[in-house]
């Protein structure tokens, strides 16, 4: 992941709107009113702010940091009302909506999977999610370059809009209709949860149907990744047959 670093060139940047930045480090002994300038953008911007311990920063050893760094995305994010567009025409179109998935290899996985069962674009969000970058571009095996990535603010209001919009929700956890036995209704959206705790119990709430994969023991659930390969491919069948 690329970094721009300084508070001159951080502001800039937020104020150009040139660059798609996934998020601020501000050293917590940062203070004057650049940085209070800096702060007010980025929440303005729906941008998040970390402040963090002044030696998370001193690893940038070369680079005179002035207390703030930025991560600066590897891809451009699009719009969701842009992605919506994009497919709005499209027969059986499919959308994948990431709820918390914060290990960027799970991400790069899970977009791998994406892309391998011609899902038409993935939505992740600012907060507690992982950003796409360098490892997650290595671990898709560069398959973040043949999809739409879109980038919400807040998922339970971009789940509101695709509904308005005449998308399907389908909810991903363990434990519930078997996705066998299911006919999934297009457009859809489908919503995988976090690694250690599923879906969000506001995202739950939205969706239309709940689905899960019947397992012959009595294991612990399959990591994300591999569930998600399952799901789509379940769904690619459904869409194909």
């Amino acid at each position: 992941m690329d970094k721009i670093f300084g508070r001159n060139a951080v502001l800039e940047a937020i104020k150009s709107g040139n660059r798609t930045i996934n998020k601020i480090f501000i050293s917590k002994t940062a203070h004057g009113s650049s940085v209070g300038e800096i702060i007010k953008l980025a929440r303005q911007n729906g941008i998040p702010v970390n402040n963090v311990p002044p030696e998370k920063l001193d690893k940038f050893e070369d680079t005179n940091t002035q207390g703030v760094v930025a991560e600066v995305s590897t891809t451009d994010y699009v719009e969701l009302s842009d992605l919506i567009k994009s497919v709005k025409d499209k027969k059986n179109a499919l959308l994948l909506l990431l709820d918390s998935i914060e290990d960027p290899h799970n991400l790069g996985a899970i977009i791998r999977n994406a892309v391998a069962f011609g899902v038409d674009g993935v939505i992740v969000p600012k907060w507690r999610s992982a950003t796409v970058n360098d490892t997650v571009s290595r671990t898709s095996a560069g398959a973040i370059e043949h999809i739409k990535i879109a980038r919400v603010t807040n998922s339970s209001q971009a789940i509101l809009e695709l509904k308005e919009k005449g998308f399907w929700i389908i909810g991903a956890e363990n434990g519930n209709k078997s996705i066998h036995e299911t006919d999934i209704p297009f457009p859809a959206v489908l919503i995988v949860g976090s690694e250690g705790f599923g879906l969000h119990q506001k995202i739950k709430e939205k969706c239309d149907v709940i689905i899960t994969i019947p397992q012959k023991n009595s294991i612990s659930s399959l990591n994300v990744s591999c569930a998600s390969a399952v799901i789509l491919y379940e769904i690619f069948r459904k869409q194909n047959i």
